[in-house]
C-alpha cells in the first residue's frame, strides 16, 4: 500500500492534523524534491512536508478540513511526477 495516514495533535485549539506518506515516482535528483516540495507546499492546509529521494516518497502534514490526499496527489502530477 502506497498511502499510510497518521492523525496528530498539533496545537492548544485541538485541530487535528493529518500526516500521509505519498509514493512519487519519477524523481531522480534533488531538484526534483525541490520541485514536488514546493508544489505540495501550495495545497492550501499543507502544514509540513517531507520529500525524500532515497524513499521515493514525500510525507505530507495538513489540516484534512482544508486538504485531501486527491489534491496532493494532483499537485505531485502538476510538479511532472506520478503519485500512484
Amino acid at each position: 500500500n502506497a498511502l499510510r495516514l497518521r492523525r496528530v495533535r498539533l496545537d492548544p485549539y485541538n485541530a487535528v492534523m493529518e500526516t500521509v506518506e505519498l509514493k512519487v515516482e519519477g524523481m531522480d535528483c534533488e531538484g526534483c524534491v525541490k520541485s514536488v516540495t514546493r508544489m505540495l507546499s501550495g495545497v492550501p492546509g499543507v502544514q509540513k512536508v517531507q520529500v525524500s529521494l532515497a524513499d521515493a516518497n514525500a510525507k505530507v502534514t495538513y489540516d484534512p478540513a482544508k486538504a485531501g490526499v486527491a489534491e496532493m496527489k494532483k499537485a505531485v502530477e502538476r510538479a511532472g511526477y506520478k503519485a500512484p
